[in-house]
């Protein structure tokens, strides 16, 4: 009878680890390598700490698009529609953006140019878009950052003039047609990299302040009641005493964990928090694969995993 007992208690608890292991989610970073030349590289992570470039590291998709065909600061939706719908930066200096889709994040469609500046006139860039998707409104909203000649000359600074970021963006239903370009975010200082993502209905920003005079170089959050704004001033940094740019962030059960690339020194960083106010730095916890750059951190299924990693 205690052998049938113990027999039965094994069996269950290895029918519930079982069930625990199936539904672990498994994390998908999409990022670019070098100068995004040779275009999407994907890693991936069962705890959101230690990721396996995939591929042997390889590219999925090379880029084609834009004088440049660069595939740099890669962002990766799953939409309502269950496509992967991707944007990112084809150039240093653009007027627009890269646009693809996919079913399956390896086969991709024919890859589009969009010219979401095109109406500005002086437009310098067109760096770092990405995507976040309005439950209330049933809209997409694709954001990025840009320069405009002439505009908040307050914090141009002579020696860098080509460099005074704002947060623009525009909306879709479709991703075929598009709402007019407008300006997102003017936290009174240059800012790029802005990362928005929903939280119980709430929204919160992640952004780089690049500022260089007094030097800030860091990562700060904003938040707002709706996706398109307005959103609350910037925050205190979040990130140390080093530059960081490209957050991106996941969230597990209560842990918010927000990555971003230590750029000059060549290496990545993460820190943790419960309440997006105090903030532990556990950049000694990860491993990343050798030479990742910035890109996004999304949910993949076990099936999706399994189709990639047979590449």
């Amino acid at each position: 009878m205690k052998k049938i007992l113990i027999t039965c208690a094994l069996c269950l608890f290895i029918l519930l680890n079982g069930v625990a292991q199936s539904k672990k989610s498994i994390h998908l970073f999409a990022y670019f390598k070098d100068n995004g030349q040779d275009g999407l590289h994907y890693a991936y992570s069962t705890d959101a700490y230690n990721w396996t470039a995939l591929k042997n590291d390889e590219s999925f998709l090379t880029p084609t698009v834009s004088k440049d065909k660069l595939m740099r600061d890669p962002c990766i939706l799953r939409g309502e529609d269950g496509l992967f719908h991707m944007v990112w930066t084809v150039s240093w200096k653009s007027n627009g953006i890269g646009y693809a889709s996919s079913k399956d994040l390896i086969n991709w469609s024919e890859q589009q140019f969009l010219p979401v500046m095109e109406k500005e006139e002086g437009v310098g860039n067109t760096w770092a878009p990405e995507i976040t998707y309005d439950k209330k409104t049933k809209t997409y909203m694709i954001y990025w950052s840009s320069t405009i000649k002439g505009k908040f000359p307050e914090t141009l600074l002579k020696k860098d003039d080509t460099n005074n970021n704002r947060i623009y963006f525009t909306t879709t239903e479709d991703f075929k047609t598009f709402s007019p370009t407008k300006l997102l975010y003017e936290p009174g200082f240059n800012v790029i990299d802005a990362s928005i993502v929903n939280d119980n209905d709430k929204f919160v920003m992640f952004l780089k302040d690049e500022t260089k005079e007094p030097i800030q170089k860091n990562i700060k959050i904003a938040f707002s009641d709706n996706l398109t704004g307005p959103y609350t001033t910037a925050s205190a940094p979040i990130t140390g005493n080093y530059w960081a740019e490209g957050p991106t962030s996941v969230k597990i059960g209560d842990d918010w964990l927000v990555y971003f690339d230590k750029y000059t020194e060549h290496k990545y960083g993460a820190i943790k928090s419960t309440d997006l106010k105090n903030w532990v730095d556990v950049s000694d916890n990860i491993s990343l694969p050798k030479g990742l750059r910035h890109g996004t951190i999304f949910k993949i299924k076990k099936r999706e995993l399994r189709k990639l990693q047979k590449l």
